[in-house]
C-alpha cells in the first residue's frame, strides 16, 4: 500500500498508509468533562442545485453521522458553523436540521444543543435583530434542545457600541426558557463578526461579554470562546461566576485547555471534534479516570491536523471537516453544500490525508486510500 502524493510545491512524494486504524470503542457519556462535537451536514450529490441554491441535505447520511457521534459519549453541537451556517445552508434549512436532529437525539438518549442565530436576515435595526433571534430561538426550544445563542452578523452591523449588545443579549436571556451558552466566534472563523461586543479591542469586548453573563447568572449555562488565544480564554475562564462554565472553541490549543490548571478547566465544544469524534471521545474517558497525562498522550498528536484543517483563512475549515468524512466512510461522496468543496487546495487534501491516516483516524485505511487515489486521479495524478 503506497500513494503518490503532492507537496506544496507540486513535486510528488510516496506515503505508506497504515494498515491498522486506532482502536477505539463507543462508550458512555463522560464524567469529569461535557463535550461537544459541533457537526457538519452532508450535502445531498444527486441535487441539481447551484452554489446560491438552498442546501440539498442528505437527511438519513446526516443524521446517521450524529448517530455515530451519540454512540461515543459526545454531545452534538448542531445548526452551527460547522455545519455551513451562513456557507451554504440558511435558516430553512438550518431550522430543519434543528427538528430532525433534536427528534433523532431524543429517539437515541443524545446529548444536543443547537445554534439560534440571526442568518434569516442579512441587516436591519436593532429591534430587527431582536426579532430575528427570538424566532431561531423559539424553533430551538421547541425541539427540546438547549440554545446556543450565536454571534450575529447583522447585530454587528447594527450594533453602535457596547450597550447595544447588553440590551439585546440581556432581552433574549429574560425570555430564554432554560440556561443558554454564550457563543463568541472571533473574526479569523468570520470577518463580519469583527468588533463584536461593540469593540475591536479584545480587552474591551471581554468586558462587555462578562457583563452579559454577570447580569444573568442564572441564564446562562456557559460560554464557548472562539478567538485562538489560549491565556483570554483561561483569564475569561477565571473570570465567570460560580456555575457558569467556559466550553473551549479553540481548534488550536483544546488538550491544554480541557486538562486545565489548578485554578480550573475547560469544557469542550469543537469543530475539530467531528472529525476526531472516537479518538477524543476516548482520550476524555482516560482523563475521567484523573490521568491527565493519558489524556494528552492521546489526543496532544492530533493538534497538528487540527491547526493544518483551520489554517487560514479559517472559515474553510469546513471543507477539510467533510473531505475527512468521506475518507472515513461516513459519506459515499465529497460534495459540500454550496460547493465549499473547492475551497481547499489539492496539497491541502494530501496533508490532511497523511495527518489523519497516521493518526489512525480511518476506520477502513483501504478505503480511504482508494478514495484518496480518486481525488488524485481527478486532479491529473496518476498512481
Amino acid at each position: 500500500m503506497t500513494i503518490r502524493l503532492p507537496g506544496a510545491g507540486g513535486a510528488l512524494r510516496t506515503y505508506e498508509p497504515r494498515t491498522e486504524p486506532l482502536a477505539v470503542t463507543p462508550g458512555t457519556p463522560f464524567t469529569s468533562r461535557t463535550v461537544f462535537s459541533a457537526a457538519h451536514v452532508v450535502a445531498d450529490p444527486f441535487a441539481d442545485v447551484s452554489p446560491d441554491s438552498p442546501a440539498a441535505v442528505d437527511w438519513d447520511a446526516t443524521l446517521a453521522f450524529r448517530r455515530h457521534l451519540w454512540s461515543h459519549g459526545l454531545g452534538v453541537a448542531e445548526a452551527m458553523d460547522t455545519a455551513q451556517r451562513g456557507m451554504g445552508l440558511d435558516w430553512a434549512g438550518a431550522a430543519e436540521l434543528v427538528r430532525r436532529s433534536a427528534a433523532e437525539a431524543k429517539s437515541v438518549g443524545g446529548r444536543i444543543a443547537c445554534g439560534a442565530g440571526t442568518d434569516q436576515i442579512t441587516s436591519g435595526s436593532l429591534a430587527e435583530v431582536r426579532a430575528a433571534y427570538e424566532a431561531q430561538l423559539a424553533v430551538v426550544e421547541e425541539s427540546g434542545a438547549q440554545a446556543i445563542l450565536m454571534a450575529s452578523r447583522a447585530l454587528a452591523a447594527a450594533a453602535s457600541g457596547p450597550e447595544d449588545y447588553l440590551e439585546v443579549y440581556g432581552h433574549l436571556l429574560r425570555q430564554s426558557a432554560e440556561p443558554v451558552v454564550l457563543h463568541w466566534l472571533g473574526p479569523m472563523f468570520d470577518p463580519a463578526l469583527d468588533g463584536y461586543w461593540g469593540s475591536a479591542d479584545l480587552d474591551a469586548a471581554t468586558d462587555t461579554f462578562l457583563e452579559v453573563i454577570a447580569a444573568h447568572p442564572d441564564k446562562v449555562d456557559g460560554i464557548k470562546v472562539s478567538l485562538l488565544d489560549p491565556q483570554r480564554e483561561i483569564d475569561i475562564r477565571r473570570r465567570l461566576p460560580k456555575g457558569v462554565r467556559c466550553y473551549t472553541g479553540d481548534d488550536f490549543n483544546y488538550p491544554e485547555l480541557i486538562a486545565g490548571d489548578e485554578q480550573g478547566f475547560s469544557h469542550a465544544l469543537l469543530g475539530i471534534f467531528d472529525p476526531l469524534g472516537p479518538l477524543a471521545a476516548e482520550a476524555v474517558r482516560v482523563l475521567d479516570t484523573g490521568d491527565v497525562q493519558g489524556f494528552r498522550d492521546l489526543l496532544d498528536p492530533t493538534v497538528g491536523l487540527s491547526r493544518h484543517l483551520f489554517q487560514t483563512p479559517t472559515r474553510f475549515y469546513k471543507t477539510g471537516v467533510v473531505f475527512l468524512a468521506w475518507l472515513a466512510g461516513h459519506q459515499s461522496h465529497f460534495t459540500m453544500v454550496g460547493g465549499l468543496q473547492s475551497a481547499r487546495s489539492l496539497p491541502h487534501f494530501a496533508t490532511a490525508y497523511e495527518l489523519a491516516d497516521g493518526l489512525g483516524l480511518f476506520p477502513d485505511p483501504k478505503l480511504a486510500e482508494e478514495r484518496m487515489k480518486t481525488l488524485l486521479s481527478v486532479y491529473g495524478v496518476n498512481q
